[in-house]
């Protein structure tokens, strides 16, 4: 078996992946950590709203170390800057657009991604997020949802299942999932491979999944910079 750890995209790599993929004016929730660093990299000649549901939308880029203005801040706690239009509102109206349908595309990070489309990212076991918060309402009212993950758990077991074995986010939610190995998109109750990196085998990355994968054509390559961090 390929050392998967050598071939793996790195976080900041699997963001920018994901990132090529919002369009330009596309209202967008990143969920706390790793799926926030979507926002760095945004391809050149597009801008996305960003929208926080604490209650912000249209904030802009992590200010510089010892500029930060802790008034203003993401859900994830971390420090944001303001930019011309940026808007705040009161978080019952934060989550009154997001049930009632108004982002674009919301993107989160997963425990396990089921073929189906369920998704399981808290738990209450030792180290995990201790509620679901508001995933439950972004999973179910966003127009699409992504997911950013690692391909296997720290222990190698799949995050990609037949089933979920975590309490669920959502159902039959999940549309595509960005990993460290592939980009796997979710249709008719399957998982469907578009990108693998091109040094991993169909067969070695089917051994690290823990459903089938299926092709609908030709798999991309999946390359990313790898001076992105």
């Amino acid at each position: 078996m390929t050392d998967i750890q050598t071939l793996s995209l790195s976080n900041a790599q699997i963001a920018w992946r994901a990132a090529q993929d919002i369009a330009d004016g596309a209202y967008v929730n990143l969920g706390i950590g790793f799926p926030e660093m979507v926002a760095r990299f945004q391809p050149e000649g597009r801008q996305a709203i960003f929208h926080t549901e604490n209650g912000v939308l249209d904030f802009g880029p992590a200010p510089a170390p010892g500029e930060e203005d802790w008034d203003c801040i993401n859900a994830g706690k971390k420090a944001i800057t303001t930019r011309p239009g940026t808007a705040f509102f009161h978080h019952a109206d934060s989550f009154a657009m997001v049930r009632g349908g108004h982002l674009d595309v919301a993107i989160l990070g997963a425990y396990e991604v089921a073929q189906t489309g369920d998704l399981a990212n808290w738990s209450t076991g030792k180290g995990g997020v201790p509620a679901v918060g508001g995933a439950m309402d972004l999973v179910h009212g966003a127009k699409r949802v992504a997911v950013l993950t690692d391909h296997v758990t720290r222990k190698g077991a799949p995050k990609l299942v037949e089933a979920c074995s975590l309490p669920l986010t959502g159902v039959g939610c999940v549309t595509r999932v960005y990993t460290s190995l592939a980009v796997v998109d979710i249709e008719d109750g399957r998982f469907v491979l578009r990108e693998k990196v091109p040094a991993i085998s169909f067969d070695e990355l089917q051994a690290l999944t823990g459903a089938p994968l299926h092709t609908t054509g030709a798999v991309a390559d999946l390359i990313a910079p790898e001076d992105v961090a």
